[in-house]
């Protein structure tokens, strides 16, 4: 079969389109002939590698996985072959504390498609039974782009964040896939919301999602200061920042007193540095979220059928011209998901 693939760690450089072997289910299993599947930055930072991440070469990355059931496993029951499925992104793998309290993305034993395994930047993909979904509407690629960046969106927004109806959100960048959907989620949740960003036609884009006022940080620098003004100087209520080292700080300036800080990523880097007295005196909560559940993926999926809410979709390319996306994203010029259409 053909797939984007690489053979060693580095730069998109060492992406590769070509004939990998078939994949074969195993025992609980199905292999779904893709149809879309879409990039995050996740694929990025698995084909740089980073210390005690061991893969199987060649490697296929890809976590966002629509299509349809082509093979099915020993011991799989409720699926027929040719049935259209998204797939959820993540799994447990093993029988824990954190599983069985359902609380799987906690557990220690969590993976990752395209990660932890081989992804879905392949005609084919081998998943467990249990991650596949029936397709939400009709369009492969819409089915697919929402999925690991709403299911995480979901879990930081509704379960860490607790974000309540009426309260202000700033998003801390709101071009890439999860904040882009976080503009979407918090306003059919009935906030406010406060959108940073650095372009006009991004500052547009966030509007027409649903940001009441949107910052271009590059004309104002000193943001937390406009986020306070706006705010009639009480801040927001819930800050989301995946941005990391070069925006952690004015994030914590910009929320309001007993305000939630809430991270899913570091685009910008780890190593964070702030005044701590902000915690104690503003008496922030420094939130961490990493993907969700078994149930945040049904919760989100059910939201979003209700709500009619469409995935922001970039740019659609063809897999053998998948590095483009890499690179796309690489650069940080999307506004929302990229789609490799895979079949």
């Amino acid at each position: 079969m053909k797939a984007l693939y690489f053979s060693e760690h580095g730069a998109t450089e060492n992406l590769r389109f070509g004939d990998v072997a078939e994949p074969r289910p195993g025992p609980d299993e199905v292999v779904i002939r893709v149809r879309a599947c879409a990039l995050n930055h996740l694929d990025l930072w698995v084909l740089r590698g980073w210390p005690g991440l061991k893969l199987s070469m060649p490697h296929i990355g890809g976590a966002d996985i629509a299509g349809e059931i082509h093979e099915l496993g020993v011991g799989v029951t409720g699926f027929a072959t040719g049935e259209r499925v998204v797939v959820n992104p993540g799994h447990s793998t093993i029988d824990d504390e954190w599983s069985a309290r359902g609380e799987e993305s906690l557990s220690p034993g969590y993976r990752i498609i395209g990660e932890g395994r081989q992804g879905g930047f392949a005609e084919l993909v081998a998943v467990p039974a249990k991650s596949c979904r029936p397709m939400p509407g009709t369009d492969f690629v819409e089915g697919a782009a929402p999925l690991l960046v709403g299911l995480t969106s979901w879990r930081m927004i509704t379960r860490r964040a607790q974000l309540q109806r009426g309260e202000t959100v700033l998003i801390v960048g709101a071009g890439g896939g999860v904040n882009s959907f976080s503009i979407m989620l918090c306003k059919a949740l009935g906030a406010r919301v406060i959108a940073l960003t650095s372009t006009e036609e991004k500052n547009r884009k966030a509007k027409e999602l649903g940001a009441e006022s949107v910052i271009d940080y590059r004309k104002v620098p000193d943001w937390s200061r406009e986020v306070r003004r706006l705010t009639e100087g009480r801040g927001a209520d819930v800050v989301i920042d995946n941005v990391g080292a070069a925006t952690f700080a004015q994030s914590m300036s910009a929320a309001a007193r007993g305000g939630r800080i809430v991270t899913v990523g570091n685009t910008s880097g780890p190593n964070v540095s702030f005044d701590n007295r902000l915690i104690f005196v503003k008496q922030l909560s420094l939130l961490g979220s990493t993907m969700g559940s078994e149930q945040d993926f049904d919760e989100f999926l059910a939201f979003i059928k209700l709500n009619k809410l469409r995935p922001v979709v970039d740019s659609i390319i063809d897999l053998a011209e998948g590095r483009k996306g890499y690179e796309l994203l690489e650069r940080g010029e999307m506004f929302g998901k990229v789609v490799l259409r895979c079949s």
